[in-house]
This record gives structure tokens, sequence and C-alpha cells, in this order.
């Protein structure tokens, strides 16, 4: 059952706006996709998982009879954002918000890590969203330019999900960490490369969120498909709880907690703002 709750969006309108939301099948993405289907917005859904993703788009279209639509396939796959950023376009005919949120985690100590395990974490984290954000150049530089001649100009919005691991490291998580500092270092720059079009670009930092990824291990939703392989994720009981009593703010985020972070940047809200890190973490610091 999708979560909308227009207590934190019915103020904010983002009608007639156009959205892609990655990793949206369930958890955080989900949330952030809810957010801004709840505050008008039309939303592209994409995930790998076509289950979870069929489910979210029923779900969200039978609560708000907004326009939704899905794509399912692997994101890191070479093409493919461009084929994404093209249905985007098919869709809605506009590109107004981005948000990269997929990502999963595939932790090690750095001598246990394999070439194919630290290269799936960076693509997953950056080699993606760099790739969405370059196939949506064209367009959005091109409509930029016409609606800035014109006299009318529209300002866009990209928001990056990064992590307090980025920002701070963590230990078992060098290729984690690495793909979510560098998708920071994107951010910054892209930030200065498309202010001229009236693109504010920002990221999200979380903390500890209660998503499949920071459960307790024992819980039965600790395994994840990533195309043949199934990983196990999730934090030992011991681990977590120990790191949620280090939360100033007393408790383990919510993927609402995350997503009100996130539509902020994706608001009016924050017209004068890009090139920034928000942390989402209730205070922690790794």
């Amino acid at each position: 059952m999708a979560r909308l709750n227009s207590r934190y969006w019915m103020n904010i309108s983002l009608s007639n706006k156009s959205a892609l939301v990655t990793g949206a099948g369930r958890g955080i993405g989900r949330a952030i996709a809810e957010s801004l289907v709840a505050s008008g917005a039309s939303v592209l859904l994409a995930d790998i998982d076509e289950s979870a993703l069929e489910e979210t788009r029923l779900a969200v279209s039978r609560s708000t009879g907004a326009r939704i639509a899905a794509f399912a396939g692997d994101l890191t796959a070479p093409g493919v954002p461009e084929t994404l950023v093209k249905t985007l376009t098919e869709e809605f005919g506009s590109i107004d918000i981005i948000v990269n949120n997929a990502g999963y985690t595939w932790d090690n100590v750095i001598q246990k890590t394999t070439d194919e395990q630290f290269q799936a974490m960076l693509d997953i984290h950056v080699v993606t969203p760099f790739r969405i954000l370059r196939a949506a150049a064209p367009w959005i530089r091109e409509k930029a330019k016409a609606e800035i001649e014109a006299g009318v100009p529209v300002v866009r919005k990209v928001v990056n999900i990064t992590s307090i691991s980025g920002l701070h490291g963590n230990p078992g998580q060098a290729g984690y960490s690495s793909g979510k500092a560098a998708v920071v270092g994107l951010t910054k720059t892209l930030a200065k490369e498309w202010g001229r079009y009236n693109v504010t670009v920002n990221a999200v930092g979380f903390g500890l969120i209660d998503t499949r990824l920071t459960r307790p291990m024992d819980d039965a939703a600790t395994s994840i498909a990533i195309g043949e392989r199934q990983l196990r994720v999730g934090m030992q009981e011991q681990v977590r709880e120990q790191a949620a009593r280090t939360i100033p703010l007393g408790r383990i985020g919510g993927p609402e907690d995350a997503a009100k972070a996130v539509f902020f940047f994706c608001s009016p809200l924050s017209d004068y703002v890009t090139g920034e890190v928000l942390v989402c973490g209730g205070g922690i610091h790794f």
C-alpha cells in the first residue's frame, strides 16, 4: 500500500513537472516518488526489480490518479540510461527533476574486495548517474537556451544520493564509500556546468535509514538479486543497535524522513541552492 501523506507535500505544487526517480521500486526511492506524485508531478519510476516496480506503480496510481510510468532494467548496462531518458521525454515531454537514487551495498574489507565487487559499487553509484545526466544534457541545454531567449527561464532539479559513508568513510565499505564520495564530486561539478541553464544540482547524504540494506541480517528480506548473483545485505543486529544509539535524535530514520530531505531539493524552496550536500542522518556521524 502506498504511504502518501499529503500533509507534508500539499502546500508545494509540482504540477506540470516531470520527474525521474531511479531505484523507485521500494524503500527510499518509492517514498521519494510518492512525495513527488503527491505534490502533482508526473513520475517515471525506474528499477531493476520489475515485480517491485509494478507493485509500486499500481499502488501509487490507485492512490492519486497521477501520471505514472515505469521502466524496468539494469541501469548499469551501457545504453540503458540513454533509453531511460528517452522514455522520460516520450512519456511526459519534459525533463524537470532527476533523482539518482538507485543503489545497493556489497561490503567487505579491502583485502577481500574483488575488482568486480569494487567496480560494481562504482557502476551503480556514480557511473550510472553520470550516464543518465549525460544523456539528459542535450535536451536540458537546448530547452533551457530557448526558455532563456524567450525570457521565461525554468528552474530544473537534479538530486544525487550519497551517504555519510561517502563523506566520512566506513570500515568494510571501500567500494560503496568510494562510489558515494565520487557522486559528490559529480554533483559539485555539474552544479557549476549547469547553473547557466537554471539547473540546480545537489546531493542528499543519508545516515542510518530503515531499509532492507540496514535491517538486521536475520530478517527474511536480506538478500537481493543483482544479475545472477544473490547478495546478502543488511547489518549485524549488534552493529545496528550500536549505531542507532549514537544518533542524537534517538531513532533510526524512515524512508519518509529521507524523502523529505530529497523533496526540498526538488521543490521551489531550493531554487537558489546548488552544489550542496545535505546530510539526512539524525545527527549521526560515523
